[in-house]
């Protein structure tokens, strides 16, 4: 017997829960042909490709997952695409069928042995069902950047995007018009390796620091999807981020220079960094 599956991370995920994600659905459903489909809610899906998304995607067979930032692409046969940005509360559970449903079900696609389940707490995702052509009628990955894994993306583009953004560097990151796929936690890894300060104001950064931040993207961001391929299997049900090095580290000494983390914010905005390692920027409390 299988055992179910459940991809969540207990927070908005970003680049590496996702590329883990796609790559284990990629390895199961690839391939295989939908043969029932259920949706309890069927309103958390916006559908642009048809009237009645259920009757239209039993028959379709799922292609290989692609990822754009935050969202999950499902490619299914016959030009449909289903696309899905999890936000803080979505998931997707691969499960046997006769695994008991949950009451945060809103819809589910079943292959000949198993089910792709989309649970949501709090119905906070965004989940679309469209054909290729309409991919551009999705307003959130129209106006997103480049993925920040894209090796197309080059730093004179890097430093381009930036460009418009006046404002505190960690916030310009995070919003997803310059770089896509990086949120809260990520950036503060990703500013901590750089040696920037998250409250820096874009236009402050040397050239230098821009190369060092531009530079360390890719760097903290295959790390540690490495670190979460390992240590995903069976089952996510809390996040996978202890191994961090500074996000939610407050108070702990900072691996690089042994200063303690400073911490400041609520819950799911809070921002960790060195003040040592990472000086500068105005905090205001």
């Amino acid at each position: 017997m299988s055992t179910p599956y459940d991809c969540y991370t207990s927070a908005v995920p970003e680049i590496p829960d996702l590329e883990v994600i796609r790559e284990f659905l990629n390895e199961r459903i690839a391939g295989r042909e939908i043969v029932r489909a259920k949706a309890p809610k069927p309103w958390i899906v916006r559908s642009l490709a048809a009237d009645d998304f259920l009757s239209d995607v039993v028959g379709r067979t799922f292609g290989t997952i692609l990822r754009k930032g935050k969202d999950l692409l499902f490619p299914l046969s016959d030009d449909r695409v289903l696309v899905a940005n999890l936000m803080l509360t979505g998931r997707f559970q691969y499960t046997e069928p006769s695994t008991r449903p949950s009451k945060r079900m809103f819809f589910m696609l079943g292959t000949e042995d198993m089910d792709l389940r989309y649970l949501d707490d709090k119905s906070m995702g965004r989940i679309n069902y469209v054909t290729t052509a309409q991919l551009g009628e999705i307003r959130r990955l129209q106006e997103q950047g480049p993925d920040a894994l894209d090796p197309g993306a080059t730093f004179e583009d890097f430093v381009e995007r930036l460009r418009p953004y006046t404002g505190e560097i960690k916030g310009v990151i995070a919003r997803g018009k310059v770089v896509a796929g990086i949120g809260n936690a990520y950036v503060d890894e990703i500013l901590w390796e750089a040696g920037v300060s998250p409250f820096r104001k874009r236009r402050s950064l040397s050239d230098d620091e821009l190369r060092s931040l531009y530079d360390a993207i890719p760097r903290v961001l295959n790390e540690a999807t490495g670190v979460v391929r390992e240590r995903m299997p069976p089952k996510i049900h809390v996040k996978v981020r202890d191994f961090l090095k500074v996000h939610r580290k407050g108070g702990d000494p900072c691996p690089r220079c042994g200063a303690p983390i400073s911490e400041i914010g609520p819950n799911q905005k809070i921002t960790s960094w060195c003040r040592a390692c990472q000086p500068g920027g105005l905090v205001r409390n």
